[in-house]
């Protein structure tokens, strides 16, 4: 019996979505791969039959919904889903535009929710199948100068628990995904948007900005190596709920416990005294 699934993963161009679909392709799976063209695909061409590009407008409920049939059509079923598609946005909540921050909840959160939301009819039919949704460390243990980003993050983190939940008794796994810093072009103009307007009491902010530009190329993080612990997951008859990629988000979420561990202690005698008497 082959081992081998169908994967479709957005964001697949470039970044982690890149690496991951080169490394699945390698090892003999089939990949459904979403980009907004699908001109930048032509590298997989050697992979015939296995590979299916796809050009999708993930906001757009009926260019999801036409990708999942076109993937359908061409392998038969559609086995793991994975939400990669994101991009970074800095800035300090009072510098952002209504327009910046409802563009990065539309791609960081609400595109997810249309992919789900379309695979499930699927997923649902054959009472299997793992959906993954990369979050960020930020969607855990925010840093300083990216609120929206952190909060679309904290958005699909949440959704990604509700949903693990609500889909295990159908056959579904869920698994949030919170990677740390790794080598890919997500510190790069391409992948990192900026608030545009500045106020100067903030200015403190850029300098975590620098920090991530400076980070470009030296991240620890092996983006080819997040393929095998995919596969080590769907493998899993009891995959996590939370999956922390990386030692750096790993420590960075063991000390975000320890906090939250120390809180809860301290103020322990507060949160019991509303209760009735």
């Amino acid at each position: 019996m082959s081992t081998t699934k169908v994967w479709y993963i957005t964001g697949a161009s470039k970044g982690m979505g890149l690496s991951i679909t080169k490394e699945l392709l390698s090892k003999g799976h089939r990949v459904a791969a979403t980009s907004r063209t699908v001109n930048v695909f032509n590298q997989f061409a050697t992979y015939g039959d296995r590979f299916l590009a796809l050009e999708v407008d993930l906001k757009s409920e009926q260019s999801i919904e036409s990708s999942f049939n076109k993937t359908i059509e061409k392998f038969g079923k559609v086995d793991v889903i994975v939400n990669n598609a994101g991009y970074g946005l800095g800035g300090a909540l009072e510098e952002l535009t209504s327009d910046e921050m409802n563009e990065n909840f539309e791609v960081n959160f609400f595109a997810a929710v249309r992919v789900i939301q379309k695979a499930l009819p699927y997923l649902r039919e054959h009472r299997s199948g793992n959906i993954i949704n990369i979050s960020s460390i930020a969607g855990f243990a925010p840093g300083l100068g990216w609120s929206m980003y952190c909060a679309a993050k904290f958005a699909l983190s949440g959704l990604s628990e509700a949903l693990a939940n609500d889909l295990k008794p159908l056959g579904l796994h869920v698994t949030n995904v919170l990677p740390g810093w790794f080598r890919t072009s997500f510190a790069t103009p391409d992948s990192i948007a900026y608030n545009k307007k500045q106020i100067e009491e903030y200015s403190y902010l850029r300098e975590y900005h620098e920090k991530m530009n400076s980070m470009d190329g030296v991240q620890l993080g092996n983006p080819n190596q997040i393929a095998d612990a995919f596969l080590e997951l769907v493998s899993s008859k009891n995959p996590p709920v939370n999956l922390f990629l990386g030692s750096d988000a790993f420590n960075r979420a063991k000390s975000k416990i320890q906090q939250l561990n120390q809180e809860m202690s301290d103020w322990e005698t507060v949160s019991v005294s509303t209760d009735f008497k």
